[in-house]
């Protein structure tokens, strides 16, 4: 099978497609947990049956090699349909709060209960993983869905949009393919949750819109994440490491490290480590290797060489470019500042800045200074150092000694803080994003002997009876300390 030609959906059609998808969920197609585990072993065998036609498309997109795919991407993306189908019976039973004297005769409950029609609006990064993985949770949770993936992805965005209604139910799951025009009408429309994982300058155009609409959202949004290097850790791999996760699809991840806080007299020892370990990836340079991504876009490309070109830093390994080919080499520069070029907004390409610091605490300062990042990345075998970076800073996720790899761990969220993003997804958090929690009780009648002084007449006699109900006990002030006002 060839990859399909990109084509947009005609904007005229894309009311009448969400229109569909709220008649589908409402006939309740959804709900039961069988058709949901249906759908989403369908999802796996979407994912698994076309592998190679995925890292083509992949390749075609983002220059990636077909290993990198499979262990960025693919792998994940079926780990996610597959973790939810198992799971999602689970997840979909109803819960109950702490037993209460006063509620547990009315038998609390909280249902589990689909939000409706849904949005996912991928980018073009990871254009699989955070496209048909948000999907997976929609689907556990038992919502329709509109997927609309990005358009500088168009082998991958024409291929999903093939295959989607091969596999799964067209009349709740669908592709809306397009560009600008496409997207602004989709946001023009209600939606009961939109899950928008992007740059944060289009967030805003989201968020705009959506809250005309009442429409809630979740955003994933990246920003510019640090890695702090202690002089006390294993540099060799510490660097191997770190350089991975920089140069991993070009560099065009949410969470790469996007600069590097290092000791000042320890700079040009962990420079010339990181120069060590990109010769070892790519022993005849990455413009010839096959294991290294290219920029997906023209302007993504002239964006990131603008950075480069105006930083009044020094270029310490790499600043090859190449237009044509989309090609930037990966890249260290050193003696960056907190105004150049390269920090004023994050990088999304293989080129890493140096921050040299007099201490940790500048290190800690220089990061809360900034916008709360999606991740933080910490680099030392001192248990002191680590905690201290991880209490006394904010950010989307932490992680120690290793880059990237918080995406993929099973059971964690993944989502930002304030600029970063709202919300988080992956697994179970992703069903809990496109779920409702319903609060349900059933008062039996014999309850009025307990409840009868609520109603009016109001007076001396139940205000008495009902105040045993309605005001808890509190502690003595000295239990805490607590002051009179």
């Amino acid at each position: 099978m060839a990859i399909p030609s990109y084509t947009t959906t005609p904007v005229e059609e894309i009311p009448k497609i969400r229109d569909g998808l709220k008649r589908a969920f409402r006939t309740g197609k959804t709900k039961p947990i069988q058709f949901r585990k249906q759908q989403l072993l369908a999802l796996a065998y979407l994912v698994k049956d076309n592998v190679a036609l995925f890292q083509e498309a992949l390749a075609a997109d983002l220059g990636r090699s077909d290993t990198e795919s499979s262990v960025l991407e693919i792998g994940g993306t079926l780990s996610e349909a597959m973790g939810a189908y198992h799971s999602v019976a689970k997840w979909a039973k109803p819960d109950h709060p702490p037993w209460s004297f006063n509620w547990f005769t009315m038998k609390p409950t909280i249902r589990k209960e689909p939000k409706g029609a849904v949005l996912i609006i991928s980018p073009f990064n990871y254009p699989m993983w955070l496209l048909l993985g948000p999907l997976a949770g929609a689907i556990a949770a038992g919502n329709a869905c509109v997927l609309k993936p990005s358009e500088l992805t168009p082998a991958f965005s024409a291929l999903v949009a093939d295959l989607a209604p091969k596999y799964l139910d067209p009349e709740l799951y669908t592709v809306i393919n397009g560009a600008i025009p496409e997207t602004t009408k989709i946001l023009e429309l209600q939606w009961d949750h939109i899950l928008y994982t992007g740059s944060s300058r289009v967030a805003s155009i989201v968020l705009t819109a959506a809250a005309k609409t009442l429409s809630p959202v979740t955003t994933e949004l990246g920003g510019k994440s640090p890695a702090v290097i202690d002089p006390d850790c294993d540099l060799a791999l510490s660097a191997k490491r770190l350089m991975w996760g920089k140069v991993a699809n070009a560099g065009q991840t949410c969470v790469a490290p996007d600069y590097v806080l290092v000791p000042k007299p320890f700079v040009d020892k962990f420079i010339g480590a990181c120069k060590d370990v990109l010769k070892e990836f790519f022993p005849d340079g990455a413009a010839s290797s096959n294991s290294f991504s290219r920029i997906v876009s023209p302007s993504h490309f002239a964006r990131i060489k603008g950075l480069l070109d105006r930083t009044h830093g020094q270029v310490a390994y790499g600043g090859a470019t190449d237009a044509e080919k989309k090609f930037i080499e990966p890249t260290i520069v050193t003696g960056v500042g907190h105004d150049d070029s390269l920090m004023g907004e994050e990088i999304f390409g293989p080129v890493l800045p140096i921050v040299g610091v007099d201490d940790l605490d500048e290190a800690i300062e220089f990061i809360n200074s900034r916008d709360h990042p999606l991740a933080l990345y910490v680099f030392s075998s001192n248990s002191s150092f680590k905690s201290k970076v991880v209490e006394n800073t904010q950010s989307g996720s932490v992680v120690i000694n290793d880059t990237l790899i918080q995406a993929a761990a099973e059971g964690l969220p993944f989502g930002g803080i304030g600029p970063s993003g709202a919300g988080a997804h992956t697994g179970k958090f992703t069903f809990d994003t496109f779920t409702h929690l319903r609060a349900t009780l059933d008062n039996p009648r014999f309850t009025e002997y307990f409840v009868w002084p609520r109603y009016p007449p109001y007076t001396e006699k139940k205000a008495k009876s009902f105040a045993s109900l309605v005001f808890p006990s509190v502690p003595a002030r000295t239990a805490v300390g607590a002051k009179r006002a």
